[in-house]
């Protein structure tokens, strides 16, 4: 795991007291998981097309997808449900994809082969390095980062993706109008989060506090498990200002 820096007093977008910064952003923890034929057949069938390599050099959008559009990228997409449909009820749109667990990679292939979606594509890379050199200033239309780790001891907290470094990052990139929108089924998570998007200067809540949930996210299977069970489900959509 990344190393941490000393500690400080919490203030609105801070880690809690007595939790640290990590000195380096992730995005991403490793998992174990195995990948199965299906998924390692569109690995091999649309992986050369839908996989894009990383680069140290600013993505040319019009050409890795073929067309223009709003480029969105999403951080994190486990095994790609959510991603697929949002593509597919969106399709104007370009969805640029990062996550660095194989059988979640697979499975979008799989999904994209199947629903014929031809505009994502699978960056198997960590989201933080694309950010900070793939995507310059003002170059993307929206960021989707749903149901990440919320690392539920105080003592991870520090690991969660979501903390005022990152916003910082994303923020700058993000064209004026254009949107963030995190998803998180843990309470003290979404606190979190409203509070780390909230003191980012150069953006504003669509909402007083949590959004309604925007008609192209759907409810995942997990999702309505989870609601059936009295379970919470909280969603924030930020603006770029100006």
């Amino acid at each position: 795991m990344p190393e941490t820096a000393a500690a400080e007093p919490a203030t609105a977008g801070q880690a809690p007291e007595g939790v640290a910064y990590p000195k380096t952003i992730k995005s991403y923890v490793r998992r174990a998981g195995r990948t199965t034929t299906g998924q390692a057949k569109a690995f091999e069938d649309l992986g050369p097309r839908f996989l894009l390599q990383y680069q140290k050099a600013p993505l040319d959008a019009a050409a890795a997808y073929g067309r223009a559009g709003k480029l969105i990228l999403e951080i994190g997409f486990g095994m790609g449900e959510a991603t697929a449909h949002i593509a597919r009820v969106r399709p104007d749109d370009n969805f640029l994809c990062c996550e660095v667990h194989e059988p979640g990679v697979g499975a979008l292939l799989k999904r994209i082969g199947e629903q014929d979606i031809e505009n994502i594509r699978i960056l198997q890379h960590d989201a933080v390095e694309v950010i900070d050199n793939m995507l310059p200033e003002a170059s993307i239309d929206g960021v989707h980062i749903f149901f990440p780790d919320p690392w539920h001891k105080k003592k991870h907290n520090k690991r969660r993706l979501i903390q005022s470094p990152l916003i910082a990052k994303l923020a700058a990139r993000i064209k004026p109008g254009g949107y963030i929108h995190c998803a998180t089924d843990w309470e003290p998570y979404a606190v979190q989060i409203l509070e780390v998007l909230s003191a980012e200067p150069t953006l504003q809540n669509t909402a007083e506090a949590y959004a309604e949930k925007p008609e192209y996210r759907p409810l995942t299977k997990f999702e309505n498990r989870g609601i059936r069970l009295g379970h919470g489900v909280w969603d924030l959509v930020f603006r770029r200002k100006g």
